[in-house]
C-alpha cells in the first residue's frame, strides 16, 4: 500500500474524531430537549470535551512519547470507542459528561498521532499537502458527520450516533492495525520541555493565533444551530442540506490552505482567510429570513475558516522544527482550549445578551489573531535575520 493511501486512511481516522466532537453543535436542540435541559447548559458539552482534551492530550503524549506510534494509535482508538459505546448505553447527562471525558482522552492521542504519524510517512516537500490531509479528514465531520447526525437524530434517536461511531472505530482499529506500520516514537518530552518552548515570544505568539481564530469560530459555530432557527429565520428541515453545503466549504477550504501555503505561503493564506472570515460573520448578523443569501454567507465563511487549520499546523511544524511534534501537540491543546472557551464564552453571551452578540464577538476574536499573525512574522523575521 502506498504512503499516499496510508495517509488517507489517517484522514479518515481524524474524520470519526471530529465527528464526536463537533456533532454535539448539529445536535445541540435534541439533546437540551432530551435530557430536559438549557440550552447554554447542553453546549457545555462541548466545553467539557475540548478542556479535557486540551489539558490531558499533551500530558498523554509525553507519558508515551517513546512508545510506538502504531500501538499507540490502536489504543487510543480503543478509548475512543469506549467512550462512545458509554454515550449510548447510559444516556443521562451526568453519565454522558463521563462519556464525553473518556472520547477526548482517546481523540486527542488519536489526532496528534494521526499527523504525527502523517508527516513522517509523506514524501520531502509534501508534509503541508499531508498535513492537510489530514485535517481535512477532521473538517470532513463537518460535511457528512454533522449532517448525517442531524438527520439520524430526526428518524431515529440521538444516541444511536454514538453507537454508530463507536462501531465505525472498532473498524478503523482493525484496518489501523493492519495498514499502517510500525512508527517509532520520538524522543521523550517532558512537560517541563513543553513548557520551555513556551518561553519563547514567537512560539507564544503562534499559539495565540490558534487561540483567538479557532475560540471567535466557536463562539458562533457551537450555537450556530439555534442561531440559524430563530436569528436567520432557516427552517428546520433545511438544516441538514445547510450543514451538508456548509461541510463542503469547510473541505474546500482546509485543502486550499494546504496548496496555498506550498505556492504563496503561511503570512498570506492565514491573513487572507482570517480577513474574509470576519466580513462573513458580520454579514451573518445582518442577513436574514433569506436562506440562499445566508448560504452563501455560510459557504464563504466555512471556506475562509477551514483555509486557516491546515496552515496554522503548518506554520507551528516550521518555526521550530526540530520541535515539531511537541508545538502540534500543543496547538492541540490550544485548539481544544479555544473551542472550550468559545462555546463557555457564547454560552454566556447567549443567556445574558442575545443570539445575535456571537457573531459580533466571535469577529473580534479573528481580529486579534490577524494581530498574532503580523507579531509573529515580525519575530521569526528577527529571529532568522540575527
Amino acid at each position: 500500500m502506498s504512503n499516499n493511501w496510508k495517509i488517507f486512511i489517517l484522514s479518515i481516522v481524524s474524520f470519526l474524531v471530529g465527528t464526536s466532537e463537533y456533532i454535539i453543535s448539529g445536535i445541540l436542540d435534541n439533546i437540551a430537549n432530551d435530557l430536559h435541559i438549557p440550552l447554554a447548559i447542553a453546549g457545555q458539552l462541548v466545553t467539557i470535551f475540548a478542556l479535557v482534551y486540551a489539558i490531558f492530550t499533551p500530558i498523554l503524549m509525553a507519558l508515551t512519547a517513546s512508545m510506538d506510534r502504531h500501538k499507540l494509535m490502536i489504543f487510543s482508538l480503543g478509548l475512543f470507542v469506549l467512550g462512545n459505546i458509554i454515550a449510548f448505553v447510559l444516556p443521562s447527562y451526568a453519565w454522558f459528561i463521563v462519556a464525553r471525558v473518556i472520547t477526548a482522552l482517546g481523540a486527542g492521542m488519536v489526532l496528534v498521532n494521526a499527523v504525527t504519524i502523517a508527516t513522517k510517512i509523506a514524501s520531502q516537500g509534501k508534509q503541508g499537502r499531508a498535513i492537510a490531509t489530514v485535517i481535512t479528514g477532521f473538517t470532513a465531520a463537518l460535511i457528512i458527520g454533522v449532517p448525517l447526525g442531524r438527520v439520524t437524530a430526526e428518524l431515529f434517536d440521538w444516541k444511536d450516533i454514538f453507537l454508530g461511531i463507536g462501531l465505525l472505530g472498532l473498524i478503523a482499529m482493525i484496518i489501523i492495525y493492519f495498514a499502517i506500520p510500525s512508527t517509532t516514537g520520538d524522543k521523550p518530552v517532558s512537560l517541563l520541555q513543553q513548557i520551555a518552548l513556551l518561553k519563547k515570544p514567537k512560539v507564544i505568539m503562534a499559539l495565540s493565533i490558534t487561540f483567538f481564530w479557532l475560540g471567535g469560530y466557536s463562539i458562533v459555530y457551537t450555537y450556530l444551530t439555534p442561531y440559524l432557527l430563530t436569528v436567520s429565520g432557516i427552517n428546520s428541515k433545511l438544516l441538514s442540506g445547510t450543514f451538508l453545503i456548509f461541510g463542503i466549504a469547510s473541505l474546500f477550504g482546509s485543502k486550499f490552505g494546504g496548496y496555498s501555503i506550498d505556492r504563496w505561503g503561511v503570512s498570506i493564506t492565514l491573513t487572507g482567510g482570517m480577513v474574509l472570515h470576519i466580513i462573513m460573520l458580520i454579514m451573518l448578523s445582518l442577513v436574514t429570513n433569506s436562506y440562499f443569501g445566508v448560504l452563501a454567507i455560510l459557504i464563504f465563511w466555512s471556506f475562509a475558516a477551514w483555509s486557516t487549520g491546515p496552515t496554522q499546523q503548518y506554520h507551528l511544524a516550521t518555526i521550530e522544527p526540530e520541535s515539531s511534534s511537541v508545538l502540534i501537540g500543543l496547538n492541540q491543546s490550544i485548539q481544544q482550549f479555544a473551542i472550550a472557551f468559545g462555546a463557555g464564552l457564547g454560552g454566556i453571551l447567549v443567556e445574558k445578551f442575545s443570539l445575535v452578540s456571537i457573531t459580533w464577538i466571535g469577529a473580534f476574536g479573528i481580529v486579534i489573531a490577524i494581530v498574532a499573525t503580523f507579531i509573529t512574522s515580525h519575530l521569526t523575521s528577527k529571529e532568522i535575520a540575527k
